[in-house]
């Protein structure tokens, strides 16, 4: 039997890219599933997180729910904190008071890029944006639940919300031409249904505890991925790799955030999937 089917799940943030792709995954396996979208709960308020656990009596909550517009956050932190941070220790909380396994997703931005070699779980956390603070926040506000998972993982694209690929796509549509890619920021592209395997993977293993890291094989900066979304497009596209300081943001980004998966590897026995081949996939579905 499949051992979702002997678990009840709660996911928050059912609606967004990851939060669908997740409940599609446990809906084909048969589980028993609440899936709450933005409209459907406000996890910022205390009270209506505590009924809806209660009444929804989980053996495991899914924080999908994030406020993840990078560069507003610069000037809405008050908003991603409540959000990204004090909503979590809601969440925490009801699970305990459920006795629930709470898992929650985190980023590659809690760190500063300043290794040059894959993050490990234990890395020293250093933001560099307001994002990212609050992202940490609600780390911290995670680990307050005695059965918690906190999952980093980076660069997600997925059919189910707005990416870097259909941002990629739209430009070249649009027929701009050349197209300026920043190449000093390097990371770990994940695609969101290899993400909600994962997290499935994880939620199985009893010793997936404190933190673990997923994201795709292989590394790649953001000039290398759009070269790869180009490509499969069949576009014919001049792609020009600028530098982080030629398009400037309001957020600072990590340059080097590639997250090390060697815990969840040894966890699950099983190698990360490739995000070029969920990049096919993806031109597929959408």
């Amino acid at each position: 039997m499949n051992p979702s089917m002997n678990r009840r799940w709660l996911i928050t943030g059912a609606g967004g890219m990851v939060g669908t792709d997740l409940r599609n995954e446990l809906v084909a396996q048969g589980a028993e599933l609440v899936a709450l979208a933005k409209g459907d709960l406000d996890i910022t308020d205390a009270g209506s997180v505590r009924s809806v656990v209660a009444a929804a009596r989980p053996d495991v909550i899914v924080n999908a729910a994030a406020y993840t517009k990078v560069d507003d956050a610069e000037k809405q932190e008050h908003l991603a904190n409540a959000i990204n941070g004090s909503a979590v220790e809601f969440l925490a909380a009801a699970a305990d008071a459920a006795g629930a396994l709470l898992i929650h997703l985190s980023t590659d931005f809690v760190f500063n890029g300043e290794k040059t070699t894959p993050y490990e779980v234990n890395d020293k956390t250093s933001p560099l944006s307001a994002y990212g603070r609050s992202k940490l926040l609600g780390e911290v506000a995670a680990t307050q639940a005695k059965q918690h998972l906190i999952i980093r993982t980076a660069w997600l694209f997925g059919v189910h919300g707005p990416n870097f690929v259909e941002a990629i796509r739209n430009q070249i549509r649009k027929g701009t031409n050349p197209l300026r890619v920043v190449n000093d920021q390097r990371g770990r592209p994940t695609y969101t249904p290899h993400l909600a395997r994962a997290i499935l993977r994880l939620a199985h293993s009893d010793s997936a505890r404190g933190i673990v890291h997923y994201a795709d094989d292989e590394e790649a900066t953001w000039f290398e991925f759009a070269q790869a979304i180009a490509a499969e497009s069949e576009a014919v596209v001049n792609i020009e790799p600028v530098t982080s300081d030629q398009f400037p943001r309001p957020a600072r980004r990590p340059a080097y955030s590639v997250l090390s998966t060697e815990r969840y590897e040894r966890l699950t026995g099983v190698r990360p999937d490739s995000w070029r081949e969920g990049l096919r996939e993806y031109f597929e579905k959408r």
